[in-house]
């Protein structure tokens, strides 16, 4: 059984956000949250709520135990781009993208052995 999470159109890059998301793939839930908590990045900060809210949705909804979960698997997919622009030299036009990114984080629980 697994409970999910998601972040739906975070305005931050996919591609910060993926650089973060590789240091908790397949790592326990508590040692993962540990890992957000101490990564300096924005991207860390919004992973940490996704992380908390699959945590949440796995006890709750799937009475799963909280100790035994771990970060089965999670991954970013770019969003819609917001295309802004501004002046630039002698009178043009320049493209600004602001990206958004649909954050996922599933957990599941460890198998006994």
């Amino acid at each position: 059984m697994e409970a999910r999470a998601e972040h739906k159109y975070a305005r931050i890059s996919p591609r910060k956000v993926k650089i973060v998301c590789d240091l908790i793939r397949d790592k326990d839930a508590a040692t993962a949250r540990g890992i957000l908590m101490n990564t300096p990045k924005e991207g860390a900060r919004l992973l940490l709520k996704v992380l908390d809210s699959a945590c949440a949705n796995a006890e709750n909804n799937h009475e799963m135990d909280p100790a035994k979960l771990y970060v089965a698997k999670t991954w970013v997919a770019p969003g819609p781009i917001l295309k802004r622009g501004r002046a630039t030299a002698r009178g043009r036009y320049s493209r600004i993208l602001k990206r958004t990114s649909h954050i996922v984080v599933t957990v599941a629980e460890k198998e006994e052995a």
